[in-house]
């Protein structure tokens, strides 16, 4: 399978091409800025800018999927619905699946099906509102896109850590382990990516967690 990951030089981006290219598949790493000199055997950089539809396009010719891993910088969360909605149309453009790796905010709360995330201070404390309002916004920028796109929500926390390869699997409602606790880290959720792209479900939003 040929992969176009963009943002990948990010947390995220970085270990989804790690994943996808200890798999077998090929990979196109796309950077904003110029590639770094070395990257894992299967994969090629390219320069692009995730805003600008055309180019896209042309990156993601002939690719069987792609991921979009962007995040916007502190202060821009605002960009987020733009970037993402360019990606989309790209992908529409290239005929290609996207996965948008988006954030917890528009899941629901455990228990509490009539409340999301981002209205928990538990899960979002004020630091993070933006960001977490932005997610929100960028799943429902998808929802009203005619591309073939699937949505992952991270559980609440999702840092650097190790690759275990297992994790749980859910739709719309985080998940959270027995002490309340509801994080995976970077390197499983690039499992759960890789497992995604090489098996499809039917989800359009899905969420993992330990």
């Amino acid at each position: 399978m040929k992969i176009a990951v963009v943002g990948a030089a990010g947390m995220v981006g970085s270990r989804v091409v790690t994943e996808a290219t200890s798999r077998g598949h090929d990979l196109v790493a796309v950077f904003r800025d110029k590639p770094p000199t070395t990257l894992p055997p299967g994969a090629t950089a390219a320069e692009g800018d995730a805003n600008d539809p055309g180019r896209m396009n042309r990156v993601f010719a002939g690719t069987d999927a792609i991921v979009a891993a962007t995040r916007p910088a502190p202060g821009h969360e605002h960009t987020a619905v733009t970037t993402t909605t360019a990606l989309l149309t790209a992908a529409a453009t290239a005929g290609t699946r996207i996965l948008v790796v988006g954030g917890a905010a528009p899941l629901r709360i455990p228990g509490r099906p009539d409340r999301l995330v981002i209205d928990s201070p538990e899960y979002v404390p004020p630091e993070f509102r933006a960001i977490a309002a932005a997610s929100a916004a960028q799943l429902d920028a998808c929802r009203a896109h005619p591309a073939d796109w699937v949505y992952l929500s991270p559980p609440a926390v999702l840092e650097p850590g190790e690759r275990t390869g297992t994790y749980r699997r859910g739709t719309t409602t985080l998940i959270t382990g027995a002490d309340g606790a509801s994080l995976i880290s970077a390197e499983d959720l690039a499992v759960a990516v890789l497992d995604e792209l090489e098996s499809p479900s039917e989800d359009e939003h899905f969420t993992v967690g330990y």
